[in-house]
Formats: structure tokens, sequence, C-alpha cells
């Protein structure tokens, strides 16, 4: 009399564990920054893993051939992110990123200095966004922006750096 329950009992617990969403197979996440590309012609490349329908994790990697600018010439750093849109891996985002740049102080061209002007600095900030993706779950369209705040103790570098962009990605 149990083990005919006990089977019943797990087949339709089975049967039950449905999810909301089907499962995808398209975890990774390739994305070109086209917005700061077309804005100052700086490169930025990211990646992000899906470990879920609502979190992933990344990097981001940027190359800009003029190292005065806002935030230097080179860029490497991770980021987490909690998604809380409707739809699975897209809508509205937060993240927490961390970022180490090199570049160059703006006013070493004025005035000759014994100085270095060089800096490397890594800074950890927080950052908000949207993300569209088509019904194939192949292409998307990401708009994001952030705050955050330098660790270095130069005293020509700012105590705040920003990042946004439009991103256009591949899943594969």
């Amino acid at each position: 009399m149990k083990a005919p329950f006990f089977i019943l009992a797990l087949l339709g617990s089975y049967i039950l564990s449905a999810q909301a969403y089907p499962r995808f197979g398209n975890n990774n996440e390739l994305k070109f920054n086209i917005g700061l590309f077309l804005a100052n012609t700086s490169v930025e490349g990211s990646y992000e893993y899906f470990f879920s329908e609502d979190t992933s994790i990344g990097g981001t990697i940027y190359f800009d051939n003029d190292a005065t600018d806002y935030n230097g010439n080179f860029g490497i750093g991770p980021n987490f992110r909690a998604y809380f849109g409707f739809a699975p891996r897209s809508g509205f985002f937060a993240e927490a990123f961390g970022l180490y740049h090199t570049g160059e102080d703006q006013s070493a061209d004025s005035a000759p200095s014994t100085r270095n002007t060089d800096y490397a600095t890594l800074a950890l900030g927080l950052g908000i966004g949207n993300k569209w993706v088509t019904r194939s779950q192949k292409f998307s369209l990401e708009v994001h922006a952030g705050l955050g705040r330098n660790l270095g103790n130069e005293p020509f570098l700012d105590t705040f750096m920003y990042r946004a962009g439009l991103s256009v990605g591949f899943r594969f």
C-alpha cells in the first residue's frame, strides 16, 4: 500500500516541478559598447555569463587612444548583475562592478613637472540599466550607467569615476 503511494508522489512531484520559464542554452553573451565608440572612439567589450534567469557575472575591458580621457586609456574589471524584469535574463538590472584603470594626468601638459603623471587605480561602484532581448534570445540591446569611487590616492585623480553605454550583444 505504501509503495504505490510513494511512486505516485514521486511521479507527481516530477511533473509539478515545471519551471516558469523554459531552460535556456545560451548562457554566454558577448557585447560591444557602440555608444561609447560613437561618443569618443573608445573600444569596450564585455562578456556576461548567466548563472540563472536573474543573475549573472561578467567582465569588461576597454581601450582608448587618449590617456587623459575621463577614465584613462585602459580598463579591465568584473561585475555582478541582478535582473528584476518579468522576462528572464532581460529587463531592469542593478550591478556592482570593479574597474582597474590606467591613464595620465590631464594637467601634465600645462606645466612641466618632475612628478610622475601616470596613474593606475582601482574603482568600485554600482550601476543600473535595462536590457532588451530578441524572441530567439540571440541578440540584445542594453543601456547602462554607473558611478564608482576611485581608491587611488593621487591628488590629481578625480574621486569618482563613471561609466555608461549603449551595447549590442550576441548570446551563444
